[in-house]
């Protein structure tokens, strides 16, 4: 979270230095009240509102990356911090009537903030519709983060079979298709490069493969440098098209050792197993031996 902030900084010493000259202008032009004359009810309301308004900024910078979205929603809680800070620092600081800024910090700040939070929030949502558009190939039907792989972020094998099993029984009469996908001589790159080298080639191909699926196609990691793709409504034809094309996207991705620079190349095998309306294990099973039988071919890549 702090490393993130750190490319906030000028965000955050805009809305915290209004605010310090906020307070050195109401110290400065002024007087103190008597202890009496606060009212603490006040200052609990709206001095825990700004901390609270503070808080939340601190959270969506310390989890944004910049861009018109962070700005937005920053500059609406940044606002509305401001107004509860000036209406705060009231409770403990009388100012002269004439001083008008006082006034238009407080009852300008918050609805100014307020629109701009909304406005920022509005494309906040649209932002989000596109990342779950995307995550769809990930985590079709749900979100399970127990059935979620720590290094891919994909489902793991639990979740394919609860996938597979909710197709199976809501849709009998559909089409289907179980890709496993084998990276091949992946143990050289782990063995020539480290595991950590051959974790980051792992994540980066995976990514690569959800980026050459559809919008519904589903993508797990199956086990260790195996994948598993779920193609639904799709038939054996189709499915050979699709195989091809993650096996020629693979070849063709320049993947950069991390510390070198040095382009490995990487290719993949296919098996492929559409499904004849037996259970999950089974087509699973079949799928694997698929790969088997492509592993065991004349050339990498093959589609069983």
């Amino acid at each position: 979270m702090f490393s993130t902030l750190g490319i906030h900084q000028r965000k955050l010493l805009l809305v915290f230095g209004l605010a310090i000259g906020g307070l050195v202008g109401s110290l400065i032009m002024g007087d103190a009240k008597q202890w009496a004359e606060i009212d603490w009810l006040d200052v609990l309301g709206e001095g825990g509102t700004a901390i609270a308004l503070a808080v939340w900024m601190m959270l969506i910078l310390g989890s944004r990356p910049a861009g018109r979205v962070t700005d937005l929603l920053t500059l609406g809680l940044g606002f509305m911090f401001l107004a509860m800070w000036q209406d705060n620092l009231d409770e403990f600081i009388r100012l002269p009537a004439e001083q008008f800024w006082d006034q238009w910090l407080e009852s300008g700040a918050m609805p100014v903030g307020v629109m701009l939070l909304t406005y920022g929030l509005v494309h906040w949502h649209q932002e989000q519709l596109s990342i779950n558009q995307q995550l769809r190939k990930r985590e079709q039907l749900f979100r399970e983060h127990r059935f979620i792989d720590n290094l891919t972020q994909l489902g793991r094998v639990d979740y394919l079979k609860e996938q597979l099993q909710g197709v199976m029984t809501q849709l009998p009469a559909q089409k289907m298709v179980l890709l496993m996908v084998d990276v091949d001589r992946f143990a050289e790159v782990n063995r020539l490069h480290g595991h950590r080298e051959g974790d980051a080639l792992l994540y980066e191909l995976s990514e690569l493969m959800l980026l050459n699926l559809r919008q519904d196609d589903l993508i797990c990691r199956y086990a260790a440098d195996r994948f598993a793709v779920l193609l639904p409504d799709t038939g054996v034809d189709k499915g050979k098209s699709i195989a091809a094309e993650l096996s020629r996207a693979v070849q063709h991705f320049a993947y950069k050792h991390k510390t070198s620079g040095e382009t490995l190349y990487q290719t993949i095998s296919i098996g492929l197993a559409d499904w004849q309306g037996e259970p999950s294990d089974l087509l699973i099973k079949r799928a694997n031996q698929a790969l088997a039988n492509a592993k065991s071919g004349s050339g990498f890549g093959e589609v069983a």
